[in-house]
């Protein structure tokens, strides 16, 4: 055994946790060297968003664990829920009247809005199979309609019916009086309206899939097979779980109820529910659950805008059974968390490796090497330049600052950080006159820099803040800092001064410093 395999069996990253579940699943690999299965399941009636990325990238992090701790092979499948009726007309859609009149069919037989695609399911799958092929995911989708409707789930169906006494059995103590006297886990799909119907049924003839049901008023006998038919959402998930053989899912903890039910269902039909782990949900931030009726969420799209995809993979990785505050004003932190971690990699010794979330995000190969600059000093350099500023202007000051030029890595965090500050940094930036021991002691910090060459170091300045905040009259040396942000950058956090002044320049700081005095 390697000092890796070694390492990652003793890990506790949450990734090895979750990849040691499935070596104890099967401590003798799994039967006839299949592959293990990993599944991450989504519901085609919207557009993919920033959880369905964050599903997804967990469990491939789950996944790139355990071949570290095994051979066995695996496969992840991308499951949409293409059956399932339209139950709502999404707000975000165009041409929702169409939508409107299929109310209640299954999404994979509507038409297109679009008129792009052969049916509403079909461009929802187009956009996820774009969406996870944009972010490099290695996956196989497979879609429920492609699975009923190529008979590939009939045996399964068959067992649902053998056991439909015990399925209710297991449904109904969960269920009000009112919900239980209707209940199904079978909802046939009318062969008048297309419908999927949420009626009571009659097994007539397990073997042969056929049940009785009231259809509009007419009693009819019907097959559930290929396609004419779909289960209800927990009966259905324990069903795929045991027909593709599924051994690891994760979900949200609002979904822990049907993750219990649906384990129970899936040991009634001979199968073993997956090893998964339960996430919990984001939060705005004001601590309230995101909901996308609300629209107080954050869009995947919206951080790509301010942020690096490695930064959101870095807050997806971090404590996922915390309940986590996700909002614009989490992404600087999470850039500047991201590269410092993978400054700190390089150094460290093997277990810690295995623990630093961008072992997980890289797959244990981090790019060696990191910005120069922070992404928090950026954003402190172009709020200084003001609203207009370009990636000109701010490569123009980096140039005296960064040795060998900006790489391809930090340019593209300059549009990042022109982005955040034109749209939520600069409409919030006021400076304030300073006060008391404040206008003396930036009236030193002026005149010692002026003492300075002008390219001193970032360290040889930090020094001369400190001590001028030392020895100004200031109670604490956060009070002298804090001044400095207020009165020079107009916010009250900021970087290392003498960093800033380094990358901003003496002189024009010394200007920054004459505008506060009002000279």
């Amino acid at each position: 055994m390697s000092d890796l395999n070694a390492a990652a069996l003793a890990s506790k990253a949450w990734p090895y946790e979750e990849a040691r579940k499935l070596l104890k699943r099967y401590p003798d690999g799994k039967p006839n060297g299949a592959p293990v299965i990993f599944e991450t399941g989504y519901g085609p009636s919207g557009l993919p968003h920033i959880g369905t990325f964050n599903e997804v990238l967990r469990t491939t992090m789950v996944r790139n664990a355990f071949h570290a701790l095994s051979d066995t092979p695996t496969r992840l499948i991308a499951f949409s829920d293409d059956l399932d009726g339209l139950r709502k007309v999404p707000d975000n859609i165009p041409n929702g009247a169409m939508l409107t009149e299929n109310l209640g069919k299954p999404l994979s037989r509507i038409p297109d809005p679009s008129g792009k695609f052969e049916s509403f399911a079909a461009h929802n799958n187009a956009m996820l199979r774009e969406f996870l092929d944009r972010f490099g995911f290695q996956y196989e989708f497979v879609s429920s309609s492609s699975q009923y409707e190529s008979g590939a789930f009939d045996d399964a169906l068959k067992n649902v019916l053998r056991n439909y006494d015990a399925i209710m059995g297991v449904m109904l103590p969960t269920l009000r009086k009112e919900r239980a006297a209707t209940y199904s886990p079978i909802l046939p799909i009318s062969e008048k309206t297309g419908v999927v119907l949420q009626v009571p049924i009659e097994v007539i003839d397990a073997d042969a899939g056929l049940i009785r049901f009231d259809d509009g008023g007419d009693m009819v006998t019907q097959s559930i097979l290929g396609g004419r038919a779909k289960l209800q959402w927990k009966v259905d998930w324990a069903m795929r779980w045991v027909a593709l053989g599924v051994d690891y899912e994760m979900f949200g903890k609002d979904l822990t109820d049907s993750g219990i039910q649906s384990g129970k269902i899936a040991r009634v039909l001979g199968g073993r529910p997956p090893e998964s782990l339960i996430y919990e949900m984001f939060l705005d931030e004001k601590g309230e659950k995101i909901s996308k009726s609300k629209g107080n969420g954050l869009t995947l799209d919206q951080w790509l805008d301010y942020g690096t995809q490695e930064s959101l993979s870095f807050f997806a990785y971090r404590e996922p059974k915390k309940a986590k505050q996700l909002h614009i004003g989490v992404i600087p932190r999470a850039v500047d968390e991201y590269f410092q971690f993978r400054g700190n990699y390089a150094a460290q010794p093997i277990e810690q490796k295995l623990g630093n979330p961008v072992h997980h995000i890289h797959d244990g190969k981090p790019p060696e090497t990191v910005p120069p600059v922070t992404f928090g000093l950026l954003l402190n350099l172009v709020g200084v330049l003001g609203a207009g500023a370009t990636a000109d202007q701010v490569r123009s000051y980096l140039s005296n600052y960064v040795e060998g030029g900006v790489t391809p890595e930090l340019d593209a965090l300059i549009g990042h950080a022109l982005a955040y500050n034109r749209d939520y940094v600069a409409p919030t930036l006021k400076r304030r006159a300073p006060e008391g021991v404040e206008v003396a002691a930036l009236d030193r910090l002026d005149h010692e820099l002026a003492l300075l060459p002008a390219d001193a170091d970032a360290t040889a300045i930090q020094n001369i803040v400190y001590a001028i905040g030392n020895e100004g009259g200031f109670e604490n040396l956060r009070d002298w800092f804090r001044a400095l942000y207020e009165t020079l950058l107009g916010s009250s956090q900021g970087p290392r001064m003498g960093s800033f002044i380094a990358l901003y320049g003496v002189e024009p700081s010394r200007k920054l410093i004459a505008e506060a005095l009002g000279k």
